[in-house]
C-alpha cells in the first residue's frame, strides 16, 4: 500500500464539465407489456407488436410519450383496434388518445413496428463500439453458432420494443418470439406456451413475468442452445449452452444453487423469481442481470484445464446477487447505480469468503482497492452517487461496484454485523419489487437498528475521496506504551478533508497480541495504548475494514516478522514493503522463504514479485523453481520475472515451459517471453502459437505480441 494523494489537477475527466441530470418524471405508470417479435436471423430483421397497459397519473391524460429506436412504427391502435394518431421522430414515439383521460384510468394501445438490417449504433447511446445495444444477431463462428440476443441494459430496451425506458417504472411482462424451428428461446419469467408452425417451419415461445421490473431487465435470446439443468429438487435451474459446450456447462455454473441459497441465508429473502437460468451469449466478458434470466459472455465456458485460470463462481455469484440487488430492488435513477453493483460486488467477495476461503476474499478485496485507486489516478474521483454523467453507463465504473463495495465493507464495521444484516433484510422486503434511492437505505437502517447513519452517507457516499494517512508509531519504554499518530493528508477535488472512521490497532510483544479500536474524527491525531513489552509488530488497521491508502514507515525486523507472522492482507504488504529493505541482511532470504513456503499462493506471488528488483545473485535459478508453484498465477509471475532478464539463453527453457504447463496463462506468458529473450528463428513456432485455440485467445494475443516485438528487432 503506497501514499498517493489524489489532486484535482491529476484527473484527465472533468466530472464538473459534465451536465446535471435529475430523475426522469412521467405522467402515466405502465402496468404491463406484451411483445411478440417474428424473428428472422437470415435478412435481420423483425416483425413487432406491442399492447402496453398503463394507468394515468394526470387529469387530462391525452398523449402518451414512449421511447423507441432502431425500428419503424407501422400503426398504433386503441384497445378496441381503433388506429390513434402518432408521430415518431428522434427516438419518441407520441401517441394521441382519442379522448383524454382521467388520473387513474387504465389505458391501453397496441403498437406494430418492424425493423431491418438491424444494427444500432452503441456509441451513439454511451456504448463502447461493437457494444450489442437492443436486440443483435449474431452471424455463426468458429465460437459460436447463429443466434439472437437482447441486451437491454441500460437503455437497450427501446431498441426492441416501444417502452417507458427508466428504471423508475416496474411492469408486468409477456415476451413471444417467433422463429425458426431448430431455435429456442430464453426470456423472462415461465414458459407459458409453446406452438409449432409446421409449414412455416417456426415455433413460437411465450414467456411470461408476472412479478413487475424494469425494463433494462427485459432479455431475449434465441438460438440451438441446449438445456442444461440442476437436477436438485424446488427452484427450476438451468444453464443455457450452445451444444458443443455441453459437457463444460456444469464446471461453470454447477455452484448456481449453492449460491442461491447462501445469498436467502444472508438477505433473509427467499429468491424472489419463478426460475433462475443463466444463458451464455458471444460478444461480452461478464454478464448482464435479467430478472430470472442472466446472460453469461461464452468466454466463461471453459475446460477442466483452463479452470485453474479462469474459475467463474465469482461471475455467477456477482450476477446471482442482482436478483435481489437490481431486479428486486431496483434504483429509480441511474446516479444510484451502486445499489446494484456495489452490493453484488460486495456480495461475490461474500461468497467467496464462504467458497474458497478467507485468504482469498482477502485478496480480492485488495484486487478491488487497487482497481478503484487505478480508475482515479488515471480518471477521475468522483462521489459514489453522482448526478453529473452525460450518458447512464458512466455511472457504471470502479466507484459503484469497487469502491461502493469496500464503503459497504466500512458501513458493515461502523453497524456491527448483526445490525448490518438486520439493516439490509428489512430494506430488501420494505421496497421488494419498487425503485429505490440511497436516502431508502439510510431510512432503512434507522428504523431497523435506530442507528442514524447521515454523516457516513454523506463523507463517503455523497463526496468523492478516501483518506491518504501517515501512520507514526513509536515504543514508550518508560510509560510502557506504544504512541500511534495518525495524520490524513488526502487534498483536493472536492473531497473531506476528514474522514470520521473506526481504526483497529493490533499490537503484538512477546507475551502476546492485543487489539484496541478507537475513532479518528480529526484531521490529525495521537492515541496511546499500554503494552506489557517492546512490540514486536503495530498492526494498522487491524481487520481490514478501511478503504484508504496509507504510509506506514517500519524498520525492516517489524517487516520481517510480520512477513511471517501477520494475516494474508499484512503478509501480502509487507512482502512489497521489505522490496525497498534490499541492503538488509536477510531480506532476500526471507522473501525467497515466503515465496516457495507460504500457506496462501497470493502471498507466495507478492514475496516473489518482491524480489525482482534485487542484484541476479542466484535468483533464476530460485525463478525457475518459482516457476514449478502449484498455482498457475505464481508460475506466471516467475516467468515474468525471467522475461525481464532479457536473456538469450532462456530461450530453450521458455520452449519447454510452454510444452510442460497446464496452465493456459503459463503457456502464453511462456510465448510472451520469446519477444523478449528470443530470436528470428523463433518466429515460425510463433506463427504455429498464434493460430492455436486457447480460453480467451490468450495464447494467440501472446503469440502475436511476441512476433510483434521480434519483428522490430
Amino acid at each position: 500500500m503506497a501514499l498517493s494523494a489524489m489532486s484535482a489537477s491529476a484527473q484527465r475527466v472533468d466530472i464538473g464539465a459534465r451536465p446535471i441530470q435529475q430523475e426522469r418524471s412521467h405522467d402515466y405508470d405502465v402496468q404491463h407489456y406484451r411483445i411478440h417479435l417474428v424473428l428472422d436471423d437470415q435478412r435481420r430483421a423483425f416483425e413487432g407488436d406491442a399492447t402496453i397497459r398503463l394507468r394515468a397519473l394526470r387529469d387530462g391524460f391525452d398523449r402518451i410519450l414512449l421511447d423507441a429506436e432502431t425500428f419503424t412504427v407501422d400503426r398504433v391502435e386503441d384497445a378496441s383496434g381503433v388506429p390513434l394518431t402518432f408521430e415518431h421522430s428522434k427516438g419518441i414515439l407520441r401517441i394521441v388518445l382519442a379522448v383524454p383521460r382521467a388520473y387513474g384510468d387504465t389505458v391501453e394501445v397496441r403498437v406494430r413496428y418492424h425493423a431491418v438490417a438491424v444494427q444500432p449504433d452503441p456509441e451513439k447511446f454511451g456504448m463502447s463500439r461493437g457494444y450489442d445495444l437492443g436486440l443483435g444477431f449474431k452471424e455463426a463462428t468458429r465460437t459460436n453458432p447463429a443466434l439472437i440476443n437482447t441486451l437491454s441494459y441500460p437503455e437497450g430496451a427501446r431498441h426492441w420494443f416501444p417502452c417507458y425506458d427508466h428504471p423508475n417504472d416496474k411492469a408486468t411482462s409477456e415476451v413471444l418470439a417467433t422463429v425458426r424451428e431448430d431455435f429456442q428461446v430464453i426470456s423472462n419469467g415461465r414458459l407459458v406456451g409453446l406452438t409449432a408452425d409446421g409449414a412455416a417451419r417456426t415455433r413460437t415461445f411465450h414467456w411470461s413475468q408476472e412479478q413487475p421490473h424494469a425494463t433494462y431487465l427485459f432479455v431475449l435470446a434465441a438460438g440451438p442452445y441446449v438445456d442444461v439443468r440442476d437436477a436438485s429438487p424446488g427452484l427450476p435451474v438451468s444453464y443455457w449452452v450452445y451444444p458443443e459446450a455441453r459437457p463444460h456447462a456444469q464446471r461453470s455454473f454447477g455452484k448456481t444453487r449453492e449460491i442461491l441459497r447462501y445469498f436467502e441465508q444472508e438477505f433473509g429473502v427467499p429468491f424472489p423469481w419463478v426460475k433462475y437460468h443463466q444463458i451464455t451469449v458471444p460478444g461480452i466478458g461478464g454478464g448482464a442481470e435479467s430478472t430470472s434470466a442472466t446472460v453469461i459472455g461464452d468466454v466463461q465456458i471453459h475446460d477442466q484445464r483452463a479452470e485453474q485460470d479462469f474459475p467463474s463462481h465469482w461471475l455467477v455469484a456477482h450476477e446471482a446477487a442482482h436478483q435481489w440487488w437490481g431486479d428486486l430492488v431496483t434504483m429509480r435513477d441511474w446516479s444510484h447505480a451502486w445499489l446494484h453493483e456495489g452490493f453484488a460486488t460486495y456480495y461475490e467477495n461474500a461468497y467467496l469468503a464462504s467458497s474458497d476461503g478467507e485468504d482469498e476474499a482477502a485478496l480480492d478485496w485488495l484486487l478491488k482497492r487497487d482497481a478503484y485507486l487505478t480508475e482515479i489516478r488515471t480518471r477521475y474521483q468522483r462521489p459514489i452517487v453522482s448526478g453529473r454523467w452525460e450518458t447512464p453507463d458512466q455511472n457504471f465504473d470502479r466507484h459503484s461496484y469497487q469502491k461502493a463495495a469496500l464503503v459497504i465493507r466500512l458501513l458493515r464495521s461502523v453497524m456491527g454485523d448483526a445490525e448490518y444484516r438486520r439493516a439490509i433484510q428489512h430494506f430488501l422486503r420494505k421496497h421488494a419489487l419498487q425503485s429505490v434511492d440511497t436516502h431508502d437505505l439510510l431510512v432503512a437502517i434507522r428504523e431497523s437498528t435506530g442507528q442514524v447513519l447521515d454523516w457516513f452517507f454523506e463523507e463517503w457516499i455523497h463526496k468523492p475521496g478516501h483518506p491518504v494517512l501517515v501512520v507514526e508509531a513509536r515504543w514508550l519504554e518508560t510509560d510502557k506504551a506504544v504512541e500511534i499518530r495518525l495524520r490524513q493528508t488526502q487534498e483536493g477535488g472536492r473531497q473531506p478533508a476528514v474522514f470520521p472512521m473506526p481504526v483497529g490497532f493490533g499490537i503484538t510483544t512477546a507475551k502476546g497480541k492485543r487489539t484496541h479500536r478507537v475513532w479518528m474524527r480529526q484531521r490529525e491525531q495521537t492515541f496511546r495504548f499500554p503494552a506489557d513489552g517492546k512490540p514486536l509488530l503495530i498492526r494498522f488497521d487491524e481487520g481490514n475494514h478501511l478503504l484508504c491508502e496509507f504510509e506506514f514507515a517500519k524498520a525492516s525486523a517489524e517487516l520481517l516478522h510480520q512477513l511471517q507472522e501477520d494475516d494474508v492482507t499484512g503478509r501480502m504488504w509487507a512482502a512489497r514493503q521489505l522490496a525497498r529493505h534490499r541492503q538488509h541482511p536477510g531480506v532476500l532470504r526471507s522473501l525467497q522463504q515466503s515465496a516457495r513456503n507460504d500457506a496462501f499462493w497470493g502471498v507466495r506471488r507478492e514475496a516473489l514479485r518482491a524480489t525482482g528488483d534485487f542484484p541476479d545473485e542466484g535468483l533464476t535459478a530460485f525463478w525457475k523453481e518459482c516457476a514449478d508453484d502449484q498455482k498457475s498465477a505464481v508460475r506466471v509471475a516467475a516467468i515474468q520475472l525471467l522475461a525481464s532478464r532479457r536473456d538469450p539463453s532462456l530461450r530453450d527453457w521458455f520452449l519447454q515451459r510452454f510444452r510442460e504447463d497446464d496452465s493456459y496463462l503459463a503457456q502464453a506468458e511462456a510465448v510472451r517471453a520469446l519477444g523478449q529473450c528470443g530470436s528470428q528463428e523463433d518466429l515460425p513456432f510463433l506463427r504455429a502459437a498464434a493460430v492455436e485455440p486457447s480460453p480467451r485467445d490468450v495464447i494467440r494475443k501472446a503469440a502475436r505480441e511476441a512476433i510483434s516485438q521480434l519483428s522490430a528487432k
